[in-house]
């Protein structure tokens, strides 16, 4: 008897149905499952075959085939156990023909029959709404992630034994209610009210939050960048449902959920080490997977020890920065993934760290520390906006009760200019000020005749390039929302200036 059930399989951040077609004849025992599958899902067969037995019901001493139907799309990971069961509980007539009509079904099984946790299930619930489907079948541990997708309902499954005594009684299994879903709230990230001095500092960092621009901190060891740095997601907006979902749909698909929180609600702080691989930091394998630059889609990317990278690791940055998304391609096909990201790197000026250093004497030759500061290539650095020194904190500062300003007011200055942006951007797909392309910029960045001779004298002194002029410019824009202003006044574009590097050698 032939048996089908829906299923689905992840490519890249999408869902593609998948029909697992069940066949059972004649013949010496055997299981065969064909269709594109991976080692996991041809591991399957033992699985199926021990759940099926340890929850009471009959595995077919006949062949079966399994076919994983469309044959061109790669099937990947243990999701399927479950569908395939019910399949071959339906084909022996163990399970009614129309059990399952309307269903997608996802799960992996034990050995004792129980559902286990599977990743990507948020795509999934949102391919079977896209497709029609009426209902989707996951485990019970991925039920909350999977009712985030409106308008279809989702089944929590426990296990096997669950499954078929609902489908063949008149008590179904309950969808899972809305109300029942605990989202759990954000941590509390590091407040700038506790961070004593490096007032100039938390100043660059607020506009950047204002403008999603790009950072790079230099300075000696133990001057805070680090703490800086975690401190600036408490400053970010508030990520909107669609912004959390997008996010949450990565993570998942990743396998990085957290436990018993279905919705991720505080913008990613992503801090990698600096011996990360290639694959590691955008995304890679035999198969594509996410990176951390695209877990840090629409959260922080932070690099700490930034010349420390490999030169390669860097480099292939470049394009992410600029199209806010990576595409990486195999003998299989290319798959994209997101990657609207706001980079904050940090480094010491020298490999001792105390080059520049009032206090401290460099031990470092000059031939070292112009090695170690090319580490970071031109085209690189012209891509980061503000360019901040981060110097000592003295004892006078660090031993005050006086607090500073608190994150939440902060915010609420990053939160009024973020409006302005979405106003003036309303209708295109440009969020911040930090992706105008030249259009935008040549209409929203105009200056009067003063801005005009500055950035002139400006350009000739600092030797910028096209594009360092046009990121002066949005960041000047992003000053001016700060301030709420409409124009950009000379005091705006001296700020901005203040950002760029400002080419020293030793």
């Amino acid at each position: 008897m032939l048996a089908c059930v829906h299923s689905c399989a992840v490519v890249g951040l999408e869902g593609v149905v998948v029909q697992v077609e069940v066949d059972t004849r004649r013949g010496l025992p055997k299981t065969t499952i064909v269709g594109l599958p991976d080692a996991a899902v041809q591991e399957s067969r033992e699985r199926v075959e021990a759940a099926i037995k340890n929850s009471g019901f009959e595995f077919p001493r006949q062949r079966v085939t399994v076919n994983l139907a469309p044959a061109s799309v790669r099937k990947a990971g243990p999701a399927y156990d479950l569908p395939i069961a019910m399949g071959i509980l339906i084909a022996t007539r163990q399970l009614p023909a129309d059990s399952l009509e309307n269903a997608l079904v996802v799960g992996e099984l034990s050995l004792d029959g129980s559902v286990r946790h599977v990743r990507g299930v948020l795509p999934m619930a949102a391919l079977a709404r896209a497709e029609g489907f009426k209902k989707i079948l996951v485990p019970a541990a991925d039920a909350p992630e999977a009712a985030l997708i409106p308008d279809i309902e989702v089944i929590p499954v426990p296990s096997l034994t669950k499954l078929v005594e609902n489908l063949t009684t008149s008590a179904p299994l309950q969808p899972l209610p809305l109300d029942d879903i605990c989202y759990a709230k954000a941590p509390p990230a590091t407040d700038f009210q506790e961070i004593k001095g490096q007032e100039h500092v938390k100043r660059a960092l607020e506009v950047a939050a204002a403008g999603a621009h790009n950072v790079l901190m230099i300075g000696p060891p133990g001057a805070g960048k680090t703490l800086l740095a975690r401190a600036l997601p408490g400053i970010l907006p508030q990520m909107t449902i669609d912004e959390a979902l997008d996010v949450t749909r990565i993570y998942s698909i990743a396998d990085q959920l957290p436990p018993d929180v279905p919705l991720i609600q505080q913008r990613p702080f992503r801090a990698p080490h600096h011996t990360i691989s290639h694959a590691g930091l955008v995304g890679g394998g035999n198969w594509p997977t996410p990176g951390e630059i695209s877990l840090a889609h629409r959260g922080v990317l932070f690099l700490d020890e930034f010349p420390e990278f490999g030169s390669r690791v860097l480099e292939v940055m470049r394009q992410p920065l600029e199209d806010k998304q990576v595409t990486i391609s195999r003998a299989q096909g290319s798959l994209t993934f997101p990657a609207n990201f706001q980079l904050v790197a940090a480094m010491n000026p020298c490999p001792c760290g105390y080059y520049g250093d009032p206090t401290r004497e460099c031990t470092c030759s000059n031939a070292l520390i112009t090695r170690y500061q090319k580490r970071i290539s031109g085209p690189l650095l012209d891509r980061i906006d503000i360019h901040i020194e981060v110097p000592r904190v003295d004892y006078e500062k660090l031993s005050s009760d006086r607090l500073g300003e608190p994150s939440t007011a902060i915010r609420a200055r990053v939160e009024a200019a973020r409006q302005m942006q979405r106003e003036r951007f309303a209708g295109t797909a440009i969020a911040a000020n930090a992706d105008m392309r030249p259009a935008e910029i040549r209409q929203f960045c105009r200056l009067d005749s003063t801005g005009k001779t500055l950035l002139r004298s400006a350009m000739s002194q600092l030797q910028l390039s096209a594009r360092a002029y046009h990121r002066v410019l949005k960041l000047a824009r992003t000053i001016a929302d700060l301030a709420g202003e409409e124009a950009i006044a000379p005091a705006h574009l001296a700020e901005a200036l203040q950002y760029r590097p400002k080419r020293e050698t030793p």
